[in-house]
């Protein structure tokens, strides 16, 4: 039960670790972008707004992070296994009845 516990204990912990870094991450995107912006307004009042090219890219990674810690998956959710499951269990089921 100890053990359990323990395991569980790590588990949080690593979570929340991880919780943190996208966090942090995010909050140095926030300052680096407005950086670049200012920058880029700088230097040629957004004639031509390069800025947005390392604001897709690390914002792209930006995503996949979230996406990652906090298990989001817009494709393949738990809504979508209990279904595939679901699915295939029927097929057995069909399956057995015929043979």
């Amino acid at each position: 039960m100890e053990n359990l516990q323990q395991q569980k204990l790590k588990k949080a912990k690593e979570h929340v670790k991880k919780v943190k870094g996208f966090y942090q991450n995010l909050i140095s995107y926030t300052a680096v972008i407005l950086g670049l912006v200012a920058l880029n307004y700088y230097q040629n009042k957004l004639v031509y707004p390069w800025v947005v090219w390392p604001a897709f890219g690390w914002g792209l990674g930006l995503i996949f992070n979230a996406i990652s810690v906090f298990s989001v998956n817009p494709f393949f959710n738990k809504n979508w296994e209990q279904k595939k499951m679901n699915e295939f269990l029927e097929k057995e089921a069909l399956k057995e009845r015929w043979e």
